[in-house]
């Protein structure tokens, strides 16, 4: 059975699909982008800013829904400015390094253009048994 979470933490869709769905033992997050939860606006300062802001936002997600980073199995993301990729690095390690879980698995993908030409945006798959 597959059941669609919506989150109370985070801003509503704009447009119909689920943020968060679960499979299972598996929770696929639809891509996130550095949105302001209080404006709905995204974010400005860059990669390394919309970075901070969308796993600032995957955090209050998986608080709402009893998941948190040992349950975080893979991420893929997509970007439309590699050049200044090492900014999202810096980002992702500055999280990571103050974990005591493993990263995990990462795929990252080139894109011409992004919703709200954002820099940076990143899909979650979780697994939780439960």
């Amino acid at each position: 059975m597959v059941e669609s979470l919506v989150s109370k933490k985070l801003i509503a869709p704009k447009f119909k699909y689920s943020q968060l769905v679960k499979a299972g033992p598996h929770y696929y997050c639809s891509g996130l982008i550095a949105l302001d939860n209080a404006s709905g606006e995204l974010v400005s300062g860059g990669v390394g800013n919309e970075t901070q802001v969308i796993l600032q936002n995957l955090q209050l997600l998986m608080e709402e829904f009893n998941l948190s980073w040992e349950h975080l199995a893979f991420a893929r993301v997509f970007t439309a400015d590699f050049e200044n990729f090492p900014e999202f690095n810096t980002a992702w390690e500055q999280v990571f390094n103050s974990l005591e879980v493993s990263p995990p698995a990462r795929s990252s993908v080139g894109v011409n253009a992004l919703p709200l030409n954002a820099k940076i945006e990143i899909e979650f798959t979780f697994y939780k048994e439960d």
